[in-house]
């Protein structure tokens, strides 16, 4: 390979949430930290190189936008995913968190039903719940080893007051890349419905050999009417901190209500490095990714063999996208906070519990696996020697 995923870098005492964090990974010595969703991986050199030639400068003043923000967004966007955006469509945002409430400000009123699709990403419950919007529930099923959504739950789940789904696609935590089918049939029960969806697709390269990220609003003139598309680099090139993500909104009406939400929050600024870093990615850090993903699909296979062959207690969940793993413990026979206490205090390695993503998940915890093969390596090990000492 061209690139050395296998060096570990020590990022203690770096300000990193996953490494520094006293209350959740140091309550333990040696603890192994693999859970907050960032990868234990130095972002593509010419990322690194592109921040650095800007760090250098020196002066840290106001920045302005570029054309060639939205125009490096189309083209990847064109070339990695086959989707036809217009760079007009592309407003430039602080995070996908952040304008998660922006589409709640813009599309919605207080009291609104906005559904979900149970368990999933945390954040999406908290903006619902602090913009004083009504969560609808419509829980994932799980068959046959895999995550589908329930179709006819949703269809019931509508009424009157549902005014938007927010879509987590490829999802997290439990690892599904939706199909073009099961999309379409999702987009025609959000048209029955008239509602808006908000579609979460910042996991979209990070898909493994045999499945195919497909942007919602790609599939026809209507979705795009009714979709909003909140994506960034920040997962896939591993440069969350420099907060800077974008929306594509092909429709003119929705596209003014979200970038006026931006302006009234004074949003649109953003900071220096986090456009040039996407920029960097997006025109240059292809062949990375294709290296990356090779590695992380390596690292999956590990360690769902590892966990069949000498810890069969504890049965992986295998994701077709993300570098994010849900482990079913429920064979331990432990309750939620047993089963954390265990991993931290006996096994020395920090998950992100279950239930944090849906009660649905009383008794799994998430692993992320985005890290050198030789950590993963050793937290498998000192999983096993854990559980083997029960």
């Amino acid at each position: 390979m061209k690139f050395d995923f296998d060096r570990i870098i020590d990022r203690r005492n770096t300000r990193s949430m996953k490494w520094d964090c006293r209350e959740r990974t140091q309550l333990e010595p040696d603890v192994i930290p693999m859970w907050v969703a960032d990868m234990d991986f130095p972002a593509p050199p010419a990322v690194v190189e592109a921040v650095t030639r800007r760090a250098e400068h020196g002066i840290y003043g106001y920045p302005i936008g570029s054309r060639s923000f939205s125009t490096a967004v189309a083209d990847w966007l064109k070339s990695r995913h086959g989707w036809d955006v217009k760079k007009g469509w592309v407003t430039k945002s602080p995070g996908v968190v952040p304008s998660l409430c922006l589409c709640l400000n813009a599309f919605t009123s207080p009291g609104d039903g906005v559904v979900i699709q149970t368990p999933v990403y945390h954040p999406f419950y908290h903006v619902i719940d602090h913009n004083d919007r009504r969560l609808v529930r419509n829980p994932l099923k799980f068959e046959s080893g895999r995550y589908v959504m329930d179709f006819d739950g949703l269809e019931r789940t509508i009424d009157r007051g549902t005014r938007m789904l927010i879509l987590c696609s490829p999802h997290n935590p439990v690892g599904r890349v939706w199909t073009p089918d099961e999309l379409k049939r999702l987009g025609a029960l959000c048209a029955a419905g008239d509602l808006i969806v908000i579609s979460d697709e910042i996991h979209a390269e990070l898909v493994f050999k045999g499945h195919r990220h497909v942007p919602l609003a790609s599939l026809s003139e209507d979705l795009a009417r009714r979709t909003v598309t909140l994506h960034a680099p920040s997962k896939t090139f591993n440069v969350a901190g420099l907060e800077t993500s974008f929306a594509v909104i092909p429709d003119p009406e929705k596209k003014k209500l979200f970038d006026r939400q931006v302006r009234n929050a004074s949003l649109s600024m953003g900071n220096i490095f986090g456009p040039i870093a996407l920029e960097a990615a997006y025109t240059q850090g292809a062949d990375w990714l294709d290296e990356l993903l090779i590695y992380l699909e390596g690292n999956l296979d590990l360690l769902e063999r590892f966990l069949i062959e000498r810890v069969p207690r504890i049965r992986l969940i295998r994701p077709e996208g993300t570098y994010l793993a849900l482990m079913d413990c429920r064979a331990m026979g432990m309750d939620q906070s047993e089963l954390n206490a265990f991993f931290l205090r006996k096994a020395r390695v920090y998950f992100n519990e279950g239930p944090m993503f849906g009660q649905e998940l009383q008794g799994h915890v998430r692993i992320n696996f985005g890290c050198p093969r030789p950590l993963l390596e050793e937290a498998l090990l000192r999983i096993e020697r854990a559980v083997n000492s029960l």
